[in-house]
């Protein structure tokens, strides 16, 4: 199996597994508060804020997963640190982690350049960059697997537990789309995109200096302290901003 490299990590507390815990935890309660809700009498700004919630939690899924990929998530145990990343790939949307493993690995060794799995030469068309993006962690078979895995599930939801099927559009699909855009936009597009005319795909990664309230708000910190992340990939998502101008 290939591994990331990564320094030697900090051993001395369970903050990733509580963080893990505390995310899903609220990823279900809320999704099952959310099958309750009768839209029809629903406030429009009351289920902006669901959608938005549940968005927001469906990302956090993929950053636990991708916080296992670098061996953050459960350090003291490594074994158990990969079966928790591959179940939140699997909540988020069927992901196949060996193959996330290898375009993650990818991603790190060859950043905004042409061997970069997330990455598209052409920044000034980011549809293009989104499809591209998308194709690398759905391929075909991942696709089918996707589509088939939630067609079963919903077909149990509606039919067995009586969901309403809008409350499964709003607040289980929807999400998980806005959630692949937050992920591209903020985590992908934004710190890798070309500048000064980059022919070269030479990595520029950058890191935008907001507010830390608005970094863990718009990506969990991956979007503004990015560059943190390359420079020191063993440092955990939520002590990134701690990791600005830091020397190791």
């Amino acid at each position: 199996m290939l591994s990331l490299p990564k320094k030697a990590l900090k051993t001395d507390d369970w903050m990733g597994a509580i963080i893990t815990f505390v995310i899903a935890s609220l990823w279900v309660a809320i999704l099952v508060d959310s099958f309750q809700i009768f839209v029809p009498n629903s406030s429009w700004i009351w289920l902006i804020c669901m959608i938005l919630v549940r968005t927001y939690l469906h990302t956090g899924l993929f950053i636990l997963a991708h916080e296992s990929m670098h061996g953050n998530l459960i350090p003291q145990n490594q074994r158990l640190n990969k079966i928790v990343g591959r179940l939140m790939l699997g909540i988020y949307g069927f992901l196949p982690y060996d193959r996330c493993l290898v375009n993650h690995i990818n991603h790190h060794r060859y950043p905004s350049q042409s061997g970069d799995p997330d990455f598209h030469g052409d920044a000034t068309n980011p549809i293009h960059w989104y499809c591209k993006f998308m194709g690398e962690y759905f391929p075909l078979r991942s696709l089918i697997t996707f589509i088939a895995s939630m067609i079963v599930i919903l077909a149990i939801l509606t039919i067995v537990f009586h969901v309403a099927f809008i409350n499964l559009i709003l607040f289980w699909l929807l999400p998980l789309i806005l959630s692949s855009l937050q992920l591209f936009f903020f985590g992908t597009y934004l710190p890798h995109r070309q500048v000064d005319n980059n022919l070269n795909f030479s990595p520029r990664l950058h890191s935008d200096r907001y507010a830390v309230l608005w970094s863990f708000l718009s990506c969990y910190n991956f979007g503004h302290y990015h560059w943190e992340h390359h420079a020191y990939p063993h440092i955990p998502w939520y002590k990134l901003p701690k990791a600005l101008y830091r020397n190791h």
